[in-house]
């Protein structure tokens, strides 16, 4: 599909052309994109499964593992369906409304993954320098109350981004130099002034990521106060491993996504195509390693997977499939 310019100031559509540059070899990168697409469905879908059939995993602990399976999965399929296309069919177009409508999703998405990490950090907080009143802290009603507070937080602040940018007029050129409708990579092909669009933008990410990831650093800091006391030398071991792999994953979803939305304002001499990688992966990484960093690695997961799934029954004296 050739890319047009287009004179109304409310075209059809957009042309993604997915990675600047790299037309030539984009069919062969849908195939590990493909791998990773499959396996996060594939196994976020296997937690939500375990969870809910679980009756021993109605914790809240689980209960945020699941949600955040589910952020996931509606994460990665909000681009990679409309990503693969590109790559078999490039460039691709994507009409004006359903543009908009994804880039709502992508940062409501977004949005709601920072919010579950900023709850499940509180959670270890709890389990690990308060475990006498877990139960009565993260009781039902405080569980409901913040998840509401989170939902309408994403709902207001992200669901601005796509109705300002709608609202610009875009009557040069068409084509995004993107793989998916990204805020700024579309805002930038509008024939005016986007100072307050970009400016919004990067108040809402840092509104929503720079405090969240403040208050997960500060969490993850006492927690580390409480593990360093711990008398047994293998005890410390263990919650490091545990606190190390769910930072190093936290860490990288934020600093990716935040890198993303610097770039655009300081990084002119970012190669387009390594930008748009970086902004392709913050969305995609994160769904396809948090089943492994928060599921393979716990016990309890293991073993309600291969009751529930494989339908081996465990020896909870050995915890060997039999």
């Amino acid at each position: 599909m050739s890319a047009v310019n287009v004179s109304s100031v409310r075209p059809a559509g957009f042309v993604l052309i997915g990675f600047p540059g790299l037309a030539s070899v984009q069919q062969w990168l849908s195939i590990p994109f493909t791998i990773m697409f499959i396996f996060a469905l594939a196994a976020n879908s296997i937690i939500v499964f375990v969870v809910r059939h679980e009756q021993a995993l109605h914790t809240p602990m689980y209960f945020f593992l699941s949600v955040l399976a589910v952020v996931d999965i509606g994460l990665c399929s909000t681009i990679l369906p409309n990503m693969l296309q590109i790559f078999r069919h490039n460039p691709s177009f994507i009409t004006f409304e359903s543009c908009f409508i994804q880039m709502f999703f992508i940062y409501f998405f977004t949005s709601l993954e920072s919010s579950i990490l900023v709850v499940m950090a509180y959670d270890r907080y709890v389990a690990i320098c308060n475990p006498l009143r877990y139960a009565s802290i993260l009781s039902t009603a405080f569980l409901g109350k913040i998840f509401c507070a989170f939902i309408i937080r994403g709902l207001i602040l992200t669901a601005l981004i796509p109705i300002f940018a709608s609202m610009l007029p875009y009557c040069s050129s068409n084509v995004i130099s993107h793989c998916y409708c990204d805020h700024m990579a579309v805002a930038k092909l509008a024939c005016t002034d986007i100072t307050n669009n970009s400016r919004y933008g990067i108040s809402v990410a840092f509104s929503i990521l720079g405090v969240d990831v403040l208050f997960i650093t500060f969490t993850y800091v006492m927690i580390l106060r409480v593990v360093l006391k711990l008398g047994s030398s293998a005890a410390r071991l263990k919650a490091f491993n545990t606190c190390g792999c769910h930072l190093f994953i936290i860490m990288y979803f934020y600093v990716t996504s935040l890198f993303n939305f610097l770039v655009y304002r300081m990084g002119e001499k970012v190669p387009p195509h390594i930008h748009v990688l970086f902004a392709v992966l913050y969305l995609l990484v994160p769904p396809a390693l948090n089943p492994i960093i928060y599921a393979v690695k716990t016990k309890e997961i293991r073993d309600s997977f291969l009751k529930h799934v494989l339908r081996k029954k465990v020896n909870p004296a050995t915890n060997i499939p039999v």
